[in-house]
């Protein structure tokens, strides 16, 4: 790793595509069309045989391009990379993202290729990305050195989440996913063979992200082991991170090592090495997108006592099973904190814990029941289900239980996460995603929501060990109370 900021990655005023292509279909083409009708900034193309593609100024070379350049998009041949590289540092450009495939990866001669590039990369003080990547996507400025168009890829508006994959391709398709489903991104980062950023790089550099509440990876292997190991424990202080580690059977290893030249090593220390500097394991996509939008709406648990507010009673022992599964507590609630449901809740309704509205609840009974849950001191996080098709629920629910909620943690101080439960067809899924609006994540089934609040907790252990606990949850009453 060298030291310094690569800000001007994610944030570039001047890029030049070296290789741009004329060729529909072609990767030179495609990636400039994409940064032509995204990217905020000033954007060359270099091609010996063009003036202009696709109504882009383009040169010869990039030492013709008459401004200074930030960064260089480099898609020309393996065998062309190093060359194309020495004419940027002569520029004296920042940065070079080298998309290109054809180094360690493919072996011996590759690995050869890599280290002449890492030379003239160090020779003249840039930074590198890639090779054998598809660079960055930043909605915020529009820089997208993705070669997938729009017509076949999504692409994810601005949100609050970053991801760095080893790989392209699960990269891209997990940005395609996230837009389907309408999650943000605040950065997106393809490494691929990491000749030179790597994730250490990526990690310290998000820790200072103001765009960024939590940090993914999508890990293959890892070269460095003890700098990473230094790198997450100080992240996870500041930020959440969530990685999904593959590799982890012997064939999964050995198929890591000829996709990006990566060693991936024993997955027990893996697992040993996030468990001791505070990071959320994922085992799945969905999964890792499931803990990082938890993790950056709700504030961690200060321990793992969880209250099942819910409208089915199905519902409830299933949530209780799935908690239970993952080592957390669902207690039954004290004397007191029954009787003051019994006051507010339907005679035949269950205020024991799982605490069930039952079918027949109107809005104020989950609004009150919430209220009672939170300052009864006996609950570290909440499971709320509440089936948005029952007749008695009005489409003032959400608006009702968010006021509550926010009105209990000022008066209170007493701050806990809530994590709901949308079962449902078409109308639950507006309602869900409108209380993800106001700050509640909502996820299809209680299983799902458990590992999201065991995430709450093992994060919110962690962070008391760090004694920066205290620190998060303040921080996020600041964002969700204001």
């Amino acid at each position: 790793m060298v030291s310094g900021s690569i800000e001007f990655f994610f944030n570039p005023k001047v890029v030049a595509v070296v290789g741009a292509s004329r060729r529909p279909g072609k990767v030179g083409y495609e990636l400039l069309r994409n940064l032509k009708e995204m990217y905020k900034g000033t954007l060359y193309a270099v091609n010996p045989e063009a003036k202009e593609v696709l109504g882009v100024p383009t040169y010869p070379s990039i030492l013709d391009i008459p401004e200074e350049v930030d960064v260089a998009v480099i898609v020309v041949p393996a065998e062309k990379v190093v060359e194309a590289a020495e004419e940027a540092g002569r520029k004296g450009v920042k940065g070079l993202i080298v998309i290109s495939g054809g180094f360690k990866e493919i072996g011996p001669e590759g690995a050869e290729r890599e280290r002449k590039l890492v030379e003239v990369v160090r020779k003249y003080g840039m930074r590198l990305i890639g090779p054998n990547c598809v660079g960055v996507y930043v909605p915020k400025s529009g820089i997208n050195t993705l070669f997938l168009s729009k017509e076949r890829q999504g692409y994810p508006p601005h949100g609050f989440i970053a991801f760095a994959s080893q790989s392209g391709a699960f990269g891209s398709a997990v940005l395609d996913w996230a837009a389907m489903r309408g999650i943000g991104i605040s950065k997106f980062i393809s490494y691929g063979n990491k000749a030179d950023v790597s994730e250490v790089d990526v990690l310290l550099y998000l820790k200072d992200d103001e765009d960024t509440k939590v940090i993914t990876l999508y890990v293959e292997g890892v070269e460095n082991g003890p700098e990473f190991f230094r790198a997450l424990k100080e992240v996870t202080k500041h930020k959440p991170v969530v990685v999904l580690k593959s590799g982890r059977t012997e064939a999964g290893a050995r198929a890591a090592s000829s996709h990006t030249g990566s060693l991936a090593g024993s997955d027990a220390v893996y697992n040993a090495v996030f468990k001791q500097s505070g990071v959320i394991r994922a085992y799945g996509m969905e999964e890792l997108f499931d803990l990082a939008m938890g993790l950056a709406m709700q504030p961690p648990a200060t321990g793992d006592r969880v209250a099942v507010l819910t409208v089915g009673g199905g519902s409830g022992v299933m949530a209780t099973d799935a908690l239970a599964d993952l080592g957390l507590k669902v207690p039954k609630l004290s004397d007191q904190s029954i009787a003051k449901l019994r006051k507010v809740l339907l005679p035949f309704a269950s205020p024991y814990n799982p605490v069930d509205v039952t079918g027949s609840a109107v809005d104020e009974h989950l609004v009150e029941a919430i209220e009672i849950l939170i300052t009864s001191g006996e609950v570290d996080a909440v499971m709320w289900l509440p089936y948005y098709m029952v007749p008695g629920l009005t489409p003032e629910l959400n608006k009702k239980f968010v006021e509550r909620v926010k009105k209990v943690f000022k008066e209170t101080g007493r701050v806990i996460p809530i994590v709901g439960v949308a079962t449902g067809g078409s109308y639950t899924a507006m309602y869900a995603k409108e209380a993800e609006t106001m700050g509640i994540p909502m996820y299809v089934s209680p299983e799902r929501a458990a590992k999201v609040i065991k995430a709450l907790v093992d994060y919110g252990r962690w962070l008391r060990g760090t004694g920066y606990l205290e620190h998060h949850i303040e921080r996020f009453y600041r964002w969700f109370v204001g």
